[in-house]
């Protein structure tokens, strides 16, 4: 059973390594922002949950697109996803700019947020019509109340949270700064295994059946 992750997102790739699955990868034609913009114009503004499974669908429908296509033999699943990170009422993606990953962690330190993460799963075969599962996983993360600005500094300086949702990551440099977890901790990493085997499973697909790397 083929698996194409329709991310080139490295946390992204690691999970699912790290879960005995090496997947093909395609980077999506998505414009994120100017799908949300387009949708919030018809709609009104998107919640966290919305928000991330609207991408999550547009970028695993453009990949899978694109791969029935070129490749009419493709027999496997197509996955997409996206995240964001809720504080309060604040919604924040990736930070871009030192400044802006400073600015969000001394913010963040000794409070509680939600990291939202949508799914998008497409079952592809060369003899049947597409057929479809999403899901939203949510996990929250407490982060250390004694940060002091030296490490944020030292932490930015890495580069490590620029270009992550909330600034932050749980599986390498960030995660000495967070006290805790709750809900499925993949969920924070970029994908929530539970969620994705679960959706997996409502299209026919036994689980096991993705393992290439066993």
């Amino acid at each position: 059973m083929r698996v194409c992750l329709a991310s080139t997102s490295p946390a992204r790739l690691m999970l699912l390594r790290q879960a005995g699955i090496e997947p093909e990868t395609m980077s999506p034609l998505v414009d994120e922002e100017a799908v949300i913009a387009e949708v919030e114009a018809a709609t009104g503004r998107l919640d966290p949950d919305a928000h991330v499974l609207l991408l999550a669908e547009r970028k695993a429908e453009d990949v899978a697109t694109r791969l029935a296509a070129d490749d009419p033999g493709f027999d496997g699943i197509v996955i997409g996803g996206d995240s964001m990170f809720a504080l309060g009422d604040e919604i924040l993606g990736k930070p871009l700019l030192p400044d802006v990953a400073v600015a969000r962690w001394k913010d963040m330190r000794g409070r509680t947020g939600v990291l939202h993460s949508g799914h998008s799963v497409i079952r592809l075969s060369p003899d049947a019509a597409p057929t479809r599962a999403q899901a939203v996983a949510a996990a929250s993360v407490s982060f250390a109340a004694d940060v002091t600005d030296d490490e944020i500094a030292a932490y930015v300086a890495t580069g490590e949270p620029l270009q992550v949702a909330g600034a932050f990551t749980v599986d390498s440099l960030g995660g000495a700064f967070i006290e805790r977890v709750e809900g499925d901790p993949s969920t924070v990493v970029g994908m929530s295994l539970s969620t994705l085997r679960r959706l997996v499973r409502e299209l026919g697909v036994d689980w096991p059946a993705l393992w290439n790397q066993i």
